[in-house]
């Protein structure tokens, strides 16, 4: 299968949503429809390197498709990141990027037969809010839907409002949001009490994984302790 081209977006707006979190708003030009599946990334060429494989760096899309040629990424900032430095430093409202895609497999299966966990951290909720909403909007069938959230603190619980919406929008649709180092009105630590607690039953269903690697590694084997086959088990792995 050829590799897709290289094609320019316009950055059209940019919003902070968390301590060194930053929403992009990219359109992609010379078409009129950018079309992707939920779920699926990106991969930005940004010039902070000679060779292209160090300049490379792929981000989950964190819209849905709704027929224009504008799609979101939601970006963190992180030390020492040659990537995020120079999105943060450099990127403006009006800069371009240069960019490949859509690209990935890290989709849902339709129809949608079994329950779905959809466990993440930070901005690994991407590729779910993307397809929660696409289901909402297409009101396509499913049945449980848990997104299960996993961040230090509450401001830093990307799309809260937005999720919390949703719930009340979505029927069997229902947002886990967990802090790890802070107290607060909803759930407290880490993500894996959440899913074992919800599964504890075996209910039919597969688990999809966001995140950083400690997460994925340690919920890939808690998962299987429950009781369920690693063909249950996808993931999309962030650093």
């Amino acid at each position: 299968m050829p590799q897709l081209p290289w094609i320019k977006g316009v950055v059209t707006r940019i919003r902070e949503e968390a301590p060194l979190t930053r929403r992009y708003w990219i359109e992609v030009q010379d078409t009129e429809n950018f079309d992707f599946i939920p779920g699926q990334f990106v991969t930005l060429d940004l010039p902070i390197h000679e060779k292209p494989a160090r300049r490379w760096r792929s981000y989950s899309i964190a819209s849905w498709p709704d027929g224009s040629n504008v799609f979101e990424l939601v970006i963190v900032w992180l030390e020492g990141g040659a990537g995020t430095n120079y999105i943060f430093n450099e990127i403006k409202e009006g800069s371009e990027f240069v960019l490949r895609g859509p690209l990935g497999v890290f989709t849902l299966h339709q129809p949608i037969e079994n329950d779905l966990f959809l466990i993440c951290t930070g901005t690994g909720i991407a590729p779910f809010r993307s397809m929660v909403n696409a289901i909402h909007l297409h009101n396509l069938p499913h049945r449980n839907i848990h997104l299960i959230f996993g961040c230090r603190e509450k401001c830093n619980l990307l799309y809260y409002d937005e999720m919390r919406e949703l719930e009340e929008k979505l029927p069997h649709f229902y947002y886990h949001p967990t802090l790890s180092r802070q107290e607060w009105e909803g759930r407290t630590g880490y993500v894996h009490s959440i899913y074992e607690e919800l599964a504890h039953n075996r209910p039919q269903a597969n688990f999809l994984l966001c995140g950083w690697k400690n997460m994925i590694d340690e919920a890939k084997q808690r998962i299987v302790a429950l009781g369920y086959d690693r063909k249950a088990i996808h993931q999309e792995l962030y650093g």
